[in-house]
């Protein structure tokens, strides 16, 4: 039996609740990116560091790019968390495994960054996101044989 989009429906309750933890993560990283890009006097272009003492132009500082990275991942793993998750719901899981898949890629992400952030040595980044990729997998396949 298909699911709703209800927060009454406890799958797409807890598939909300976990999209929107791993949206707000990946909004913070663009803050992120700001505050190292400001507090290093590193701008991407000429006019964004017109209010800093000395602002140096560059796209390639390797602080503000490790950041700056790390949200680009995050683009690329969270959208399509959230579209296929929609998907997901509506295909009607199992309850179980559905919310363990929603909490599985919301720590695969979590970690990820703090993997990437921090640096911890691979292949911890790696894993971690191979785990949220393949949830995202699964999701979609599951998706797929629903119709």
């Amino acid at each position: 039996m298909a699911s709703s989009l209800s927060f009454e429906d406890p799958i797409f309750s807890s598939f909300a609740f976990y999209a929107t933890v791993v949206i707000l993560k990946m909004m913070v990283m663009s803050l992120l990116t700001a505050r190292v890009r400001l507090s290093k006097g590193i701008f991407a272009n000429a006019e964004d560091g017109k209010l800093h003492k000395e602002p140096k132009v560059t796209t390639t500082h390797p602080e503000v790019e490790r950041v700056r990275r790390c949200h680009q991942n995050d683009i690329e793993n969270i959208v399509p968390f959230v579209l296929l998750g929609i998907l997901y719901v509506l295909s009607g899981p199992d309850p179980w495994w559905a919310v363990l898949r929603f909490r599985v890629f919301a720590a695969s992400r979590i970690l990820h960054t703090i993997c990437y952030l921090t640096p911890i040595p691979q292949p911890s980044r790696a894993l971690m996101f191979g785990i949220g990729l393949s949830i995202n997998v699964q999701m979609a396949v599951s998706v797929l044989r629903a119709m």
